[in-house]
């Protein structure tokens, strides 16, 4: 990554040559107002940890409890490790992958307002890098990492297949992925889906953002070498009835 073709204020990595998807962007961050899904500086900084009384305290549980297990994952492998995360928006994981020991992290996404915000408010952190624009696009073609994350962001490619092969591009010999937080379903169930994603974002006032949300089926991982760490499908946690619906997908190089 030569840091002759970036604009850098602190730690934003902005292309020389950069280009805003506003529609995308524009319609994503009225979105996440209408959502109450902005958060002031303060709130970031403490994120997963918020007040109880926000109307999406449950849902932060459900991603303190995935980054909890991620982080303790990542930590087992006792080595100095890069680390990507895709899809990183605010920063908040992005920051806590930072304080693994030894890490060094890298957090891209296509959404300039909260990378903005994210490097603002995680400034002083050292580790921690941010840059605008699409992996796929070769924005840092010539960087391998050992651990690439997606947390609750795959849904936001068209193509699974796609920005797999481009992570697989992206790491090491013994690197891996790990995709988070996000809904993936059965064949059958996709239909259903799709309808209701429409019939929220009609009913939120930005029916174009169903245009940019994909449903992408569990079995399109059979082609990798995957693993579920967590698996939400199984007949214990069925039974169970486990409060997170998502599954922890791992890859290996």
């Amino acid at each position: 990554m030569s840091l002759s073709a970036f604009h850098i204020t602190n730690n934003l990595y902005i292309p020389a040559d950069y280009h805003v998807n506003n529609d995308f962007e524009e319609q994503y961050i009225l979105l996440r107002n209408r959502e109450n899904r902005i958060y002031t500086d303060e709130e970031l900084f403490h994120l997963p940890d918020i007040a109880d009384s926000h109307p999406h305290f449950s849902e932060w549980m459900i991603r303190k409890r995935s980054a909890q297990r991620l982080i303790a994952k990542l930590e087992t492998r006792k080595e100095l490790l890069s680390i990507l995360e895709i899809g990183c928006g605010n920063g908040w994981l992005t920051y806590q992958l930072s304080r693994i020991p030894g890490s060094r992290v890298i957090g891209i996404d296509i959404n300039l307002t909260e990378l903005h915000q994210a490097a603002r408010v995680f400034n002083s952190n050292s580790k921690l890098k941010f840059i605008y624009g699409d992996i796929r696009s070769g924005v840092i073609s010539d960087l391998k990492f050992d651990a690439i994350v997606l947390a609750a962001s795959v849904q936001y490619f068209a193509s699974l297949s796609g920005i797999l092969n481009t992570c697989l591009q992206h790491l090491t010999k013994k690197g891996e992925i790990h995709i988070i937080d996000s809904p993936f379903y059965k064949q059958k169930e996709v239909d259903d889906a799709r309808k209701r994603t429409k019939e929220y974002y009609s009913r939120v006032g930005l029916p174009a953002m169903s245009d940019y949300y994909y449903h992408h089926c569990i079995t399109e991982f059979s082609v990798y070498s995957c693993k579920l760490l967590r698996n939400p499908f199984s007949v214990r946690n069925k039974i169970f009835r486990t409060s997170n619906p998502f599954p922890w997908i791992y890859i290996k190089n």
